[in-house]
């Protein structure tokens, strides 16, 4: 440990811990409070997009309304989420916390902040998470195992100032993630607005795509496909990532850039990615293969695969199957709306634009994350130590 820092089992900074309730339901009651459940809780955030609430009386009378300030610890979950935790900043006015969470307040000589950050980064994450015992399907994580947690304790002082160093970057990320956002949106309306013209004819996809099965004899080709469910499309260069080597792939079939590919199986339909990088193409052991032809322009159509049309379209081609698949014929039955060459170019042309905004984006929210990560590394461990000033320190 740094001078001036220690490290102490994590009960020595509790103060107290307190597990939610088990109450459920309004029933018909007008006064109620937001219920924060294991869904809500990410690592080191909140999702409260999605809030349940229950009636006022089930809390009356116990500690189970929120602070500003406590810290809330996810008790049971996968083995993947379970000991998620992060710090209630009163997101909402009034709420309460299920019995899957367990509520811990911090003695004086800690500060929330910096435990919420430690206990979600690094080595506070894994040590979290080793604690876990049960299935990979339900793990859990008990009060009696966590106190035994080895923590860092810095001064107080330190623990403050590294706090709000680390919320600044944090509300830039918000910043960054929220401007994403609203650039989206702006996308997916404007897609909406200039490629589901009413006016334009809708044709069947078939005229348009042809199948590919080339099989692969190029050894140099070893990266091979992972096409997953997010929305109905996934972007290329996100997850044509994985690399293997193995005497069968010579029975894969090989994706040229540009070329599209999609798992006919239920669980990823609606999934079709474009290959945008890699000369050498990818290889798929299942997917249906194929590429973009005619009067019908790639980057027209890959905005219109991002659609909810598509998905929408995509999904009751595949109801018609026992194992709900969507094979190349009823790919090719979906009808699509497809104006004049030169007008798919155009508003391709227009979206391209704004996705590359939103690119750019991405690269500078991953950019930051990874410097926030670095930095929280060595800030949280006490290899960089921060300089507090005679008013930061008369403060604390």
């Amino acid at each position: 440990m740094r001078e001036g820092w220690k490290e102490v089992q994590f009960e020595e900074i509790v103060a107290d811990t307190q597990l939610g309730t088990t109450e459920r339901g309004l029933n018909g009651e007008e006064n109620s409070v937001a219920l924060i459940k294991m869904g809500n809780l990410t690592w080191g955030g909140f999702n409260l997009r999605s809030v349940e609430k229950i009636a006022c009386h089930h809390i009356k009378d116990s500690d189970m309304t929120l602070k500003f300030g406590d810290l809330l610890f996810n008790t049971r979950n996968s083995a993947d989420l379970v000991g998620k935790s992060a710090v209630w900043r009163a997101q909402i006015t009034s709420a309460a916390f299920d019995n899957n969470i367990n509520r811990i307040r911090l003695k004086a000589v800690a500060d929330p902040e910096f435990y919420g950050a430690f206990l979600n980064t690094g080595i506070g994450k894994k040590r979290v998470q080793s604690l876990a015992v049960g299935s990979t399907s339900v793990a859990a994580i008990y009060w009696k195992d966590i106190k035994t947690l080895r923590v860092p304790l810095p001064p107080i002082k330190e623990q403050r100032k590294i706090a709000v160093i680390l919320r600044t970057w944090e509300e830039a990320l918000e910043k960054l993630n929220a401007l994403r956002a609203a650039k989206a949106r702006q996308l997916d309306g404007l897609a909406a607005k200039l490629i589901h013209d009413d006016q334009v004819e809708r044709l069947h996809l078939r005229g348009f795509l042809k199948e590919k099965s080339t099989r692969n004899r190029d050894e140099q080709v070893q990266r091979v496909l992972s096409v997953t469910n997010s929305a109905g499309f996934v972007l290329a260069e996100e997850q044509f990532a994985h690399r293997v080597a193995s005497a069968s792939l010579s029975n894969y079939k090989i994706v040229r850039r540009g070329q599209y590919a999609y798992n006919p199986s239920r669980i990823n339909v609606g999934s079709i990615a474009r290959l945008d990088a890699w000369d050498e193409g990818a290889l798929s052991p299942m997917y249906v293969v194929f590429q973009v032809q005619g009067g019908l322009d790639a980057d027209f159509f890959g905005h219109w695969l991002r659609s909810a049309e598509a998905r929408q379209r995509i999904a009751l081609a595949a109801q018609g199957s026992v194992r709900e698949t969507v094979s190349f014929g009823d790919l090719g039955s979906i009808l699509v709306p497809v104006p004049t060459i030169e007008r798919q170019q155009a508003i391709a042309k227009g979206l391209n634009a704004a996705q590359a905004e939103i690119s750019l984006l991405d690269d500078e929210i991953k950019a930051v994350t990874r410097q926030k990560r670095g930095l929280m590394q060595k800030l949280l461990t006490g290899e960089w130590r921060v300089e507090v000033s005679d008013d930061e320190e008369a403060a604390a």
